[in-house]
């Protein structure tokens, strides 16, 4: 197998020998032990983006290729959310024509399900004036995903937290949302360490009170909710909301760091996923929902467990920059040709940090061609003034 020399946090360097291909399939069937939404990254045309920081272009093709591997691995698709850099190099124009295309290409696609991700990103929110202000923007784009045939995860707003003055206010803007909405929707509490502009969402701080308001809304609204996405990386936090939902609302884990516990739940409860996790170690989580389908538990954690290091690794503070590292391993593993991102997000993250993926991918079984994610590895370390 090939060797490379990779750079350590301390400064040294390591020679590091690559394990065998991935052992895990690139398809299988729907996943039917509980509900999974992989949050799916974009691709970048490099060729077509003149003003790469201001006005990045999307390469539709390699992005539907994309989810014709998620979906052909079994998985729903969470479209347009923060995993799609919304907010950080994909605007609201982008991702009103990502949902268009993906809702088109799903209908082509036997079995293809996804949920798109409504927010209010094209008002800014040192613009946003008033609430009513916010529910325009919310409602533009509930009524586009609508008009697509789709059906929406409802994202946290940075304009309605800066403007909200209680939790009452949460409270009256999401109860307009959800009542003029034609299907179920799914919401989605996105913690600060995620985007530090959503710090005291639900209009408070702390997380207990937060989660009365939350708790408030879903049993207000249950028959129009789904369920709930937590990204709180905070495991304690989500089983306690798991156990107050009401019968029906499904707990969607966002916990980046403990998602493998959470999912396998703990005997009396278990929370569905959608994470963007799902994204880079898709064909092992696939294989490790079968498992536990199976009955396999033990099969299920041995296959998951070292995918949580790596998660953890790639969700590090800042948390934010994970895409970074979604968007390193579908290049490593040849699902697109270069690895540029919007905005040039991948200079978020070192050589460091990228090296130690390497390593922790290869540890997981995660690399399906050694030898091209070497050649790829290799000359971004080349990149980066290591010979």
């Amino acid at each position: 197998m090939p060797t490379l020399v990779l750079p350590r946090a301390d400064g040294s360097t390591a020679p590091h020998r690559l394990g065998p291909a991935s052992r895990f399939s690139a398809s299988g069937p729907p996943i039917g032990v509980r509900t999974v939404f992989a949050a799916a990254h974009v691709v970048m045309d490099p060729l077509a983006s003149h003003d790469p920081w201001r006005a990045p272009v999307v390469d539709w093709e390699a992005t539907l290729a994309f989810r014709h591997r998620l979906w052909g691995l079994g998985f729903k698709i969470a479209e347009a959310m923060d995993t799609a850099q919304r907010g950080m190099g994909l605007d609201w124009a982008g991702a009103r024509e990502l949902i268009r295309r993906s809702l088109t290409e799903a209908r082509g696609v036997a079995g293809a399900d996804l949920a798109c991700g409504v927010g209010t990103d094209q008002l800014d929110p040192l613009a946003a004036r008033n609430l009513d202000d916010v529910v325009a923007a919310y409602v533009e784009q509930f009524s586009h995903v609508e008009a697509c045939g789709g059906r929406a995860i409802l994202m946290a707003s940075r304009a309605l937290c800066r403007l909200a003055r209680s939790a009452d206010d949460y409270l009256a803007v999401y109860s307009r949302l959800i009542e003029a909405a034609g299907d179920k929707v799914i919401l989605h509490w996105l913690g600060d360490m995620f985007d530090p502009q959503l710090a005291g969402y639900w209009g408070s701080r702390d997380v207990a009170t937060a989660m009365d308001t939350v708790v408030a809304l879903i049993e207000s609204q249950r028959g129009k909710i789904e369920g709930i996405k937590i990204s709180l990386l905070d495991q304690a936090h989500e089983e306690t909301l798991r156990a107050r939902l009401p019968a029906g609302v499904k707990m969607y884990t966002g916990d980046d760091f403990n998602f493998a516990a959470t999912i396998e739940g703990d005997g009396r409860r278990h929370s569905h996923g959608l994470l963007g996790i799902f994204d880079p170690i898709a064909p092992a989580a696939a294989a490790a929902f079968a498992r536990l389908e199976a009955g396999d538990v033990a099969g299920y954690r041995q296959i998951l467990a070292p995918c949580v290091p790596l998660s953890r690794k790639m969700f590090e503070t800042p948390t934010q920059f994970y895409k970074a590292g979604v968007v390193f391993m579908a290049w490593l593993n040849g699902q697109q040709r270069h690895f540029r991102m919007l905005g040039g997000l991948e200079s978020a993250r070192g050589i460091v940090h990228y090296a130690e993926l390497f390593r922790l991918a290869d540890a997981a079984g995660l690399i399906e061609d050694p030898d091209l994610a070497t050649a790829r590895m290799r000359a971004l370390l080349a990149a980066a003034g290591i010979d």
